[in-house]
């Protein structure tokens, strides 16, 4: 197996994957709504994830062949996985929204050498990666600003796309192999804008687009590249774009590591910042220009919010000291174990939740007890609701079994992918 590609792809699995976690109200003592859970599969490895589902149930995602050499772009629909391929190299990857049409976001590598020597898009392999648009069967290589590299982040329901791209200047603050400056852009009708940074910041990324055209992401300095963010970069701003304009979104006390990741129809953003000191990241969530920290699950000390839909539902994953880390739902004010709102015997323990659309469906990956694998799942609402008291008591009956589930998972990806704790490393436990 090619462990240097699992393991920068399971290290971005954490970048918008950087998505952290809830709790700032009171308990409301409503009704929980529970889950059952469809296995998307693989293209034929071993692993998968799940990680943006449209309001059709329509999944992307990645998954690994056969040999679990390379990784591909998938869509899921009708029971099937889509092979998306590739613009010519051996991987491509969709760490992004997909719109109501089926137009998908990814990156994918071609055949040729970066001239530089750079690993944009962090596959190990050292070739020009690009964005892409794939849309009924037919995969568009989207532009740069002169330089070699972009990725592709987000596609809203006008087919606005949204990512960030290299420009042909040097910037003297990266470190090698990366030496272009990159910035944040907008891609509309194939025609590419660079979107302003925060005033002294050189590079940035934009992750997420709205059906209203405002988009989110982060401004900072060029860096070692970093998994969580798919980019050598350091975050210092998390920042909404509206009218052409970089909005500062203010950060919960650090002053690294601040970035927006999703922002809905209603302009509520969602993302992950450092407390004061730098040594822990927690979820927010940021509305009428104010950021609110949404802590993290009971005995947690990383969270990061990676998604929310309309409702004001969030979806993410909190982690512990120890890098186990477990996906959530939260929603007025609570945040949930989405463990605990599945059935007591499904094999699966749920590691992250990466997507949420608009009737509740949450896509992610988790852990399967039975076979070992970690595959992209989706978790579907059921008809009915069970009264909140249910949750705690499926949790507490099975708290034993799904704690020994997570450090599984977390071993079993450390023997693979041979890096240190996860959930450590890949959230921003430093």
């Amino acid at each position: 197996m090619n462990f240097t590609i699992f393991k920068t792809q399971w290290f971005r699995i954490a970048r918008l994957g950087l998505a952290l976690a809830v709790s700032v109200a009171p308990v409301c003592a409503q009704q929980a709504q529970h889950f059952t859970i469809t296995d998307l599969g693989t293209l034929g490895g071993s692993f998968s994830l799940a990680y943006a589902v449209n309001n059709k149930g329509q999944v992307d995602g990645f998954s690994t062949l056969p040999g679990d050499a390379v990784f591909h772009s998938f869509v899921y629909e009708n029971g099937r996985m889509i092979d998306l391929g590739t613009l010519g190299g051996p991987n491509s990857q969709s760490f992004s929204t997909l719109n109501d049409s089926t137009q998908v976001g990814g990156t994918a590598e071609t055949s040729a050498s970066d001239p530089n020597g750079e690993d944009f898009c962090g596959f190990g392999t050292h070739l020009i990666c690009l964005g892409f648009v794939w849309h009924n069967g037919v995969m568009k290589r989207l532009s740069t600003l002169g330089g070699n590299n972009s990725q592709v982040a987000g596609v809203n329901d006008l087919g606005q796309v949204v990512g960030y791209a290299e420009k042909s200047a040097i910037d003297p603050g990266c470190l090698v192999p990366q030496a272009l400056q990159f910035v944040p852009v907008v891609w509309n009708k194939g025609e590419i804008q660079a979107l302003p940074l925060y005033p002294g910041d050189m590079d940035g990324f934009a992750v997420w687009i709205n059906n209203v055209g405002d988009a989110v992401g982060a401004s900072g300095i060029c860096a070692a590249f970093d998994p969580r963010y798919a980019a050598p970069i350091q975050p210092q701003h998390a920042l909404l774009w509206r009218n052409g304009k970089a909005i500062d979104l203010g950060n919960l006390g650090g002053e690294m590591n601040n970035g927006a990741f999703s922002i809905n129809d209603r302009g509520q953003v969602v993302g992950a910042s450092d407390l004061p000191g730098d040594t822990f990241q927690h979820a927010f969530i940021w509305q009428d220009g104010k950021m609110t920290d949404l802590g993290t699950l009971p005995g947690d000390v990383v969270s990061a919010a990676v998604a929310i839909n309309n409702r004001g539902q969030v979806t993410g994953v909190s982690t512990d000291a120890l890098g186990d880390i477990r996906g959530f739902l939260w929603q007025n004010g609570l945040m949930t174990d989405l463990n605990s709102l599945i059935p007591a015997d499904s094999p699966w323990f749920v590691l992250h939740g990466f997507g949420i659309n608009s009737v509740g469906q949450i896509s992610g990956f988790a852990f399967n007890t039975e076979t070992g694998e970690v595959h992209g799942i989706v978790l579907n609402p059921n008809t009915g609701l069970a009264q909140a008291g249910a949750a705690p008591g499926l949790q507490a009956a099975t708290a034993d079994e799904r704690a020994a589930a997570s450090a599984k998972a977390r071993k079993l990806l450390q023997q693979r992918v041979r890096f240190g704790p996860f959930g450590v490393h890949l959230l921003g436990h430093r």
